[in-house]
């Protein structure tokens, strides 16, 4: 295929976009490869779209060849499957709503569990129709609160989602491999440099799930990663909690005076002035006392107080997949006026005559969950509940006892992996794929039972994988662009070969038409920049759009060579024009 850049509907841009963060974004604007049209919406553009299809086409081809069979559904749905899994309100803000005419209620479709199932359910009755596995490449939406990034983090987005249905557990760990196996195969074939990391299932539901993260310093998602091979999205890390130790040689709990001492920090503070010890007081022997209010989908609140050493924070994404679909923000002063026993900057489990201030038990009825960390026997010093006072030798198990534990502080570069790997770093990530063992939920929920091989019927258990299609876009573009533009690889660029045509002779014009059929017949395709415009332009918009092979028929057709570049190394050569053809032929490894 021969293209002339004279007449594509492209216009490159001399300007970053103004809500650009990243450099996909950025680029892919520029080069005139997509366009916003509202926040986190954007048109794709002649080339941007010949990038998607190619990325579609890796998609569809392993999902056929893993045996997986296409459909496509509507992205307009009814209430109905939704309300039946109850996500039409676990979804909360993120769902698009709306009504159509007769007032029934609506969705733009952010995933199609529901679908899939009640289809099968419509057409499949018996095992032996199982295994199966469908997909579907589709457009879904989620109303995102900040969409960002350009193809990111968009509120409409290219998607394919896959369903595996089985009539037992060892059978969906059979389609779940298949899925995981094409997935290796797509992202390999992407060319992007790719981690599997264990992940939480969120409001999908299931049990085992995993993701596929595409290494990105700009990446929105924080994984972990060992020396011994633990890999893991860091809002699935889940701390192996220490030994308890023995209540015997507990210290015993004593108030001591902290005077306007209401950050970890100050407290440190002064205890090494006014309490010193053999060892300095330090911020882990501290237990931090934060409090948050948890926000259902349906409307109601409960309060939760969170204990953890105090040398980590609360990580808000931890936290926030803890909770998903429901919410959990930290208490306000108007939030904490309902409760006068609790003193800001002096909280803790328990008061100084030792009554336990919170707790389900407890004076405020507060439920209160701690850190792994803080088991049976670790002495803490924390707050007395009453103003510049804070208790020291306060010890689990015997002065306080919590309702649970919860696992959500900060992950730090150089923790220990859970599984005793060595020690975790941290790295940046765009999450390309990510796949579930959904299990029977979906099928309960909405009746998708098979008569099994003794005539009895029993649920189908489901599998659930996604990759996100036009996410892929800009996470090669993200890995692979350079401080001059976009370089696609040879398999997704919308052309394999620039041709530019710099001079005003007409067998300039010429040389880079019969080039260019050349390169086409054998397979290529070629975009001729045919324009009237002068070369440094053309240089420029050659760099800025990306096509990984770029021959210049210029001033050098006189001495009978032309110059072919490597876009993705910078490298050029100078061959004769006869050479050309086979020149780039072995650039593109043909």
């Amino acid at each position: 295929m021969i293209e002339k850049l004279s007449r594509l509907f492209v216009r490159t841009l001399r300007d970053d976009p103004a809500d650009a963060e990243v450099p996909s974004h950025r680029w892919l604007v520029r080069a005139g490869y997509i366009r916003r049209v509202a926040p986190g919406v954007y048109s794709w553009l002649p080339l941007g779209l010949k990038v998607l299809r190619k990325v579609e086409t890796i998609v569809r081809e392993e999902m056929v060849a893993m045996g997986a069979q296409e459909v496509l559904f509507p992205a307009l749905l009814p209430r109905e499957p939704y309300e039946a899994t109850n996500r039409w309100t676990d979804y909360g803000d993120n769902l698009f709503r709306l009504k159509d005419r007769r007032g029934a209620d609506m969705l733009l479709g952010p995933t199609h569990e529901e679908i899939f199932t009640l289809t099968v359910k419509d057409m499949y009755s018996s095992y032996k129709d199982l295994p199966l596995s469908l997909f579907q490449i589709q457009t879904k939406y989620r109303d995102e609160a900040r969409p960002r990034a350009g193809l990111l983090r968009g509120r409409e987005f290219v998607m394919k989602d896959s369903y595996s249905f089985d009539i037992d557990d060892e059978g969906l760990d059979a389609s779940y491999r298949a899925h995981r196996d094409a997935y290796i195969r797509i992202f390999e074939r992407l060319g992007l440099e790719y981690v599997i990391v264990s992940a939480m299932a969120g409001a999908m539901g299931g049990s085992a799930s995993e993701e596929f993260l595409a290494v990105a310093k700009n990446g929105e998602d924080t994984f972990v990663r060992s020396p011994g091979g633990y890999a893991a999205n860091v809002e699935a890390v889940r701390i192996a909690a220490p030994e308890a130790l023995p209540l015997d040689d507990a210290p015993t709990m004593s108030v001591v005076d902290t005077p306007d001492a209401r950050s970890i920090a100050a407290v440190v503070d002064v205890l090494n002035a006014e309490h010193a010890q053999d060892q300095p007081w330090t911020a882990d022997q501290m237990l931090k006392n934060l409090v948050f209010l948890v926000k259902h989908p349906d409307g109601t609140t409960e309060p939760l107080a969170i204990g953890l050493p105090g040398d980590r924070d609360v990580d808000a994404k931890r936290l926030e997949a803890v909770f998903e679909p429901s919410v959990a923000v930290p208490f306000t002063p108007e939030d904490f006026e309902k409760y006068p026993a609790l003193n800001v900057g002096f909280m803790g489990p328990v008061d100084a005559s030792g009554a336990a201030i919170l707790g389900e038990e407890s004076a405020t009825g507060i439920r209160y969950v701690v850190d792994p960390r803080v088991v049976t026997g670790t002495h803490w010093v924390t707050g007395a509940n009453a103003v510049d006072q804070h208790l020291t030798g306060v010890t689990m198990g015997r002065d306080f006892t919590p309702d649970g534990v919860l696992d959500v502080a900060d992950v730090r570069e150089g923790d220990a992996a859970p599984d005793g790997s060595g020690p975790m770093q941290l790295a940046r990530g765009i999450e390309m794929g990510h796949i579930f063992q959904l299990g029977r939920r979906y099928a309960e929920a909405l009746g998708l039972k098979v008569l099994d091989k003794n005539g009895k019927l029993v649920t189908v258990t489901m599998g659930s994988y996604g990759v996100g299609v036009s996410r892929a876009v800009a996470a090669v573009a993200e890995a692979t662009c350079d401080d001059k533009g976009l370089c696609w690889p040879l398999e997704l660029a919308p052309y394999q070969v620039q041709i530019l045509a710099t001079g005003k002779d007409i067998s300039v014009f010429e040389e880079a038409d019969r080039i260019a059929g050349e390169l086409s017949e054998r397979g290529l395709d070629v975009l001729v920049d045919d324009r009237k415009a002068s070369p440094g332009v053309k240089f420029a918009d050659s760099e800025i759009l990306g096509m990984p092979i770029i021959v210049v028929v210029g001033r050098g057709l006189a001495d009978g060579v032309v110059e072919v570049r490597n876009r993705a190394t910078g490298e050029r050569s100078e061959v004769a024009v006869a050479d050309a053809v086979s020149a780039v032929l072995e650039l593109a490894g043909r």
